[in-house]
């Protein structure tokens, strides 16, 4: 069982467990957070934001698969299992393509999730709360949920990731 589904099964079990979060490209960061896992025996939930990681290379220059082999060869050099590592995209959505119209934005936001489920990236936080160019101002709360996505959700490579998170921001 994974380590989110595993979480997950002890807090429906009344249990009081959490799993942290780091979201960052810097090796500092990753490397120290990596010390703390070991440490504690502990996974490592290691997430990067639309904009960091994205199929054209986000502002790190990185590509999903790219950022995922970053990072495992950061745990190797520090020692820590593969096995321990959480992979997590968080805001996944049309946020870097706010100024395309709906439709353009959507598509790439559509790519830009299979390119994170593709490498394997496990916990997926989709967050299409933002208005595009296109769209009314503020969205509507009916919007913030994303009705219309569901019926136009990629055709998954893999199976669909284990856990999901979703956001609901209110106006």
């Amino acid at each position: 069982m994974s380590h989110l589904l595993s979480t997950i099964a002890a807090h429906r079990a009344g249990r009081a467990v959490g799993l942290y979060s780091v979201c960052s490209a810097h090796p500092l960061v990753l490397q120290a957070a990596m010390q703390v896992a070991q440490a504690h025996g502990t996974p490592l939930l290691i997430e990067a934001t639309s904009n960091q990681v994205d199929q054209f290379g986000g502002y790190t220059g990185m590509t999903p698969p790219q950022f995922r082999d970053y990072v495992m060869e950061l745990a190797a050099a520090q020692g820590l299992p593969a096995g321990r590592i959480v992979l997590g995209g968080d805001h996944l959505g049309p946020n870097t393509w706010q100024q395309l119209p709906a439709a353009e934005a959507m598509a790439h936001a559509r790519r830009l999730i299979e390119a994170y489920v593709a490498a394997g990236f496990e916990k997926i936080h989709l967050d299409c709360s933002m208005a595009c160019a296109d769209d009314p101002r503020p969205l509507s709360s009916a919007m913030r949920w994303w009705p219309g996505a569901r019926s136009s959700w990629p055709r998954w490579p893999r199976p669909r990731p284990r856990a999901w998170a979703w956001r609901r921001r209110s106006m």
